[in-house]
């Protein structure tokens, strides 16, 4: 920015805000995913009491019923948001959060909460998709890199704090209190968008809804061999990421006895994702998205493999789980922004369906692998070990099978 007006740099598309507001605007839309994910992980234990649950692992529902809004709804946002605009789907969608949210407070039944959670990650599918599409809608290529790279700064601190935070709600009130946050939250970045955000896609440029032209793009999505491979391996990594996730309590608290501390050690974890994100943002010019993201999931495997080793000889001690689950989240997010820039590469000329359907693939492979991973939790840290290493080595698999072996080398056209 430094060699061009700041004026000129600046989009008009967003008007009345200025650039920073927008930014501000932007990352607070995307953080309400991951603050009603995370805030949720140290209140595991005092729902299960509520509610009578015996089975430790079923309120791991609690999380996965939320992302399985998340994913699926994914479906639906982009190609809504192509036909009518982004306005009003983005402020349909905050406005189901923020209902869902009250539902969750009021909630008489662990099936009634679990259902508030579905709606919640409905909500927050139109605010992760639809916050893109608005920086794309108002800038391009390294500017947008640069809004993205600016709103991600503040996007990716909230897994990192929101555990913590939810620790001190629960100092002064019961869980649900927790979800009054939530939608206090959901209400102010509501009323700010109402107030504040302009529609963003001009009516000449809308898409229409005939289920042959979504479905041709859909087509067009899945039958790309470079798109749908990186969303599956996305897909395989993540499922990972979140069987961590859902057993991160049971792992902290009953495994390393960590009690109220729990979230100070997810935090020191999850701050490997945020070091990732910068270096990722100064490397990629230079290295390249397939270098990274390659030697990220060579790295991703070799923890894997390392924890697994470990475990079973049964010397994982806490520094070194916390060592190697750093190592993880570092990993993984060096990978999953040139994941999706690979897999969108080739779909510029439909890129908000695919978009949409990318999100939606990633999210509900993961959750099926989380899922699976975090149900079979025993006590020990065994389940996490093989199934992290599992589908780290598919996603591998998926990798090799998609490059043709040309891993870490840069190619100048998409693969088709």
């Amino acid at each position: 920015m430094s060699d061009v007006n700041a004026d000129e740099w600046v989009s008009s598309g967003h008007r009345p805000m200025g650039f920073p507001e927008f930014v501000v605007v932007i990352a607070s839309i995307m953080a309400l995913n991951p603050l009603a994910m995370d805030m949720m992980l140290p209140a595991l234990p005092n729902i299960g009491a509520a509610f009578s649950i015996p089975n430790a692992n079923h309120l791991q529902l609690v999380l996965s019923t939320f992302l399985i809004g998340f994913g699926a709804g994914q479906f639906i946002m982009g190609p809504l948001s192509d036909r009518f605009g982004r306005r009003p789907v983005l402020l349909g969608g905050m406005a189901v959060y923020a209902v869902a949210s009250v539902l969750a407070v009021a909630a008489p039944s662990f099936e009634t909460l679990l259902l508030a959670r579905a709606l919640q990650g409905l909500g927050t599918s139109a605010t992760r998709v639809i916050a893109t599409s608005i920086v794309r809608d108002c800038y391009a290529g390294r500017r947008m890199a640069s809004v993205m790279s600016l709103a991600m700064m503040i996007f990716i601190a909230v897994p990192v704090i929101a555990p913590s935070f939810g620790q001190a709600v629960l100092l002064v009130t019961q869980w649900r209190g927790i979800f009054v946050v939530l939608m206090l939250y959901g209400i102010i970045a509501l009323a700010w968008s109402v107030w504040r955000l302009p529609e963003t896609l001009p009516e000449a440029e809308r898409r229409s809804l005939a289920p042959a032209d979504v479905l041709s793009a859909f087509r067009q999505t899945v039958t790309n061999r470079q798109t749908i491979g990186y969303a599956t391996a996305a897909g395989a990594v993540m499922g990972a990421l979140f069987a961590f996730v859902f057993s991160a309590q049971q792992v902290f608290t009953g495994i390393y006895h960590l009690g109220h501390y729990f979230p100070l050690a997810f935090a020191a974890i999850a701050a490997g994702t945020a070091v990732a994100g910068f270096l990722n943002s100064r490397l990629v010019g230079r290295l390249g998205m397939r270098v990274i993201s390659h030697g990220a999931l060579s790295l991703y495997a070799a923890v894997s493999g390392v924890m697994l080793l470990t475990e079973i000889l049964g010397v994982l001690p806490l520094a070194l789980f916390m060592a190697l689950s750093a190592l993880m989240m570092f990993s993984f997010g060096m990978m999953v922004a040139n994941f999706t820039a690979l897999a969108m590469e080739p779909q510029g000329h439909i890129a908000g369906t695919a978009s949409s359907l990318y999100g939606s693939i990633t999210t509900l492979i993961g959750i099926v692998v989380g899922t699976a991973i975090g149900q079979s939790f025993d006590g020990t840290l065994l389940p996490f070990s093989i199934g992290f290493f599992l589908s780290t080595l598919a996603a591998l698999a998926i990798v090799l099978v998609v490059e043709k072996g040309r891993m870490f080398k840069p190619h100048h056209r998409p693969i088709v």
